[in-house]
């Protein structure tokens, strides 16, 4: 029999947190077996996820006010610590009473006075150097200030981060959690203002949208529906932002397949690649579906798509996509059909490649931590593989959409243009580059540029 759901959310997300490890173990999993426990789900996910997303600065601000280095604290402790430091930090209308007196709950199972009363001492700590919960960073000092969000930060009475002025990139990375490295790579590209911006946009809580089904259903439709059920959203770009948390697979219209979740940025790939009905179509990377079911919304079920990916056990997630939102132009079949010649030339291929992810770091919680300069070069020369593999398999004129999420230029024009230089037979259509944000409808970060054989 599984336990009731007693817990609280912060009980919890401090077990979540105890249990992971940042540089092997994903959040996620761990998190989906606990939550039964609570009937806190949404505010235990937000815990989790927040927490880990700001973990070098909720760090800093722990051996900053207490003295003591994180990695000579109790792992359960410091879970507890962690937890009430984010809300501290980050989410201001929670009262300090019961954030500091439940983490000192949490820490005192199976713990003595003295560990107790170390938690409760950290926490306190912290309260007293903090000037306001809910600062304008316009007017705060940079130096003492986590960001919440676009318009709020945290103010502390002390200098603890890198000043913005003299060095930006150790003050975004120590304020937003992102390696050193990857900020400053943005600010070279993109200057200091966009890079900050970039790591907003990374570190928000991102908003849920959904791309309606136009085989099924209309987008007022959807949206007429859901606020008969008491489910509020609003249109954005063709697409509906749900409003508030909700649990996807429970939503009417769902198990109909009226529609499927999927970011502003990853939407815009299918479009630029405007594939037609009639047309032979090509998904590479097909896994887990989103695209290819969009392939077939927007060829209005009359183009043959076949959908393939190399990761076998995730094609079965595309079966099921494709099953649920009734798209029966596409067939999904093993990668090793497309290596052998079949099903094949095509009049266009979506090519959506396994990369960094680093457009996508809000959601992708863990990578920030993972990734690495090598791994990005090792990526760009897979890419261009798989680039030169689909080439092989178009037919004259026809199309290829090369797309990631992420926001390096190693693997996006860099890629493509070391193609174009190789393989004089294609010339570039168009190619776009959104970078996250956090402002308006906030988005991710993604790539995509369109081939076309001469």
């Amino acid at each position: 029999m599984s336990e009731p759901a007693s817990k609280s959310a912060r009980t919890v997300a401090a077990e979540v947190l105890r249990r992971f490890d940042v540089r092997r173990v994903q959040a996620g999993p761990t998190l989906d077996r606990l939550l039964p426990q609570t009937d806190q789900k949404q505010r235990a996910t937000d815990l989790v996820f927040g927490t880990i997303r700001n973990l070098l600065a909720i760090d800093r601000v722990i051996e900053q006010f207490s003295g003591r280095c994180v990695r000579r604290i109790d792992k359960s402790l410091l879970a507890a610590i962690r937890v009430g430091i984010y809300e501290l930090a980050y989410i201001p209308d929670t009262p300090v009473y019961s954030i500091v007196d439940e983490a000192v709950k949490i820490a005192g199972h199976g713990a003595g006075s003295k560990q107790t009363g170390f938690v409760n001492a950290v926490l306190r700590g912290v309260v007293r150097h903090i000037v306001a919960r809910e600062a304008s960073p316009r007017d705060s000092s940079s130096a003492r200030t986590l960001v919440q969000s676009p318009q709020a930060g945290c103010e502390f009475d002390t200098d603890f981060l890198p000043d913005w002025r003299s060095d930006p990139a150790a003050h975004l990375s120590a304020c937003f959690s992102i390696p050193h490295w990857l900020v400053a790579g943005w600010i070279s590209k993109f200057g200091p203002q966009r890079a900050r911006e970039i790591c907003l946009g990374s570190n928000r809580r991102p908003s849920v949208y959904v791309r309606v089904n136009t085989l099924k259903a209309s987008p007022a439709r959807l949206l007429e529906r859901l606020r008969d059920a008491g489910v509020q959203g609003e249109p954005a770009a063709g697409m509906i932002r749900l409003l508030g948390p909700h649990a996807i697979a429970q939503l009417p219209g769902f198990v109909e397949g009226w529609f499927v979740v999927q970011d502003l940025s990853a939407s815009r790939a299918v479009p630029m690649l405007d594939p037609q009905p009639g047309w032979a179509i090509l998904d590479l990377c097909a896994a887990p579906g989103t695209k290819t079911t969009q392939l077939a919304e927007w060829t209005a079920n009359a183009a043959r798509i076949v959908a393939t990916d190399a990761d076998a056990e995730r094609l079965t997630k595309v079966t099921e996509n494709v099953a649920r939102l009734g798209c029966d132009s596409v067939s999904v079949v093993p990668c090793a059909q497309i290596e052998c010649g079949q099903h094949g030339p095509f009049d266009a291929i979506l090519l959506d490649v396994p990369c960094s992810n680093t457009g996508v770091l809000a959601r992708r919680i863990e990578v920030r931590y993972r990734v690495r300069p090598e791994s990005v070069e090792e990526l760009a020369r897979t890419q261009l593989a798989l680039l030169v593999q689909a080439a092989t398999l178009l037919k004259d004129r026809g199309r290829i959409c090369y797309s990631t999420c992420s926001i390096q230029e190693a693997e996006n024009g860099d890629v493509v243009r070391r193609f174009l230089a190789a393989d004089g037979g294609f010339t570039l259509l168009q190619e776009e580059l959104a970078l996250p944000s956090a402002e308006g409808f906030d988005h991710d970060g993604a790539y995509a540029a369109v081939l076309q054989r001469k």
